[in-house]
């Protein structure tokens, strides 16, 4: 009796649990916050020119493997 209970519990548990992933969600970010996200003072990147670099140099090496989605295949030509 005290079985069927609990496991009648468990699964009423992890239905709603997985009914509230279905619930929709709204972005976190509003349309209006997201300039402020996109600003270069937001940037990892203390250097944006030795930055940029270091990507090219990393999408010429990596390309083969698609490291970034540039094209190209290894061989630095575009």
């Amino acid at each position: 009796m005290l079985r069927s209970i609990i496991s009648r519990l468990s699964c009423l548990l992890a239905m709603t649990a997985m009914l509230a992933g279905c619930s929709s969600l709204e972005p976190w970010v509003k349309p209006y916050e997201r300039a402020a996200l996109a600003d270069e003072i937001m940037s990892n990147d203390r250097n944006p020119t030795i930055a940029a670099y270091t990507d090219h140099v990393h999408e010429v090496r990596e390309a083969a493997s698609g490291a970034t989605g540039a094209a190209g295949g290894g061989c630095g030509c575009l």
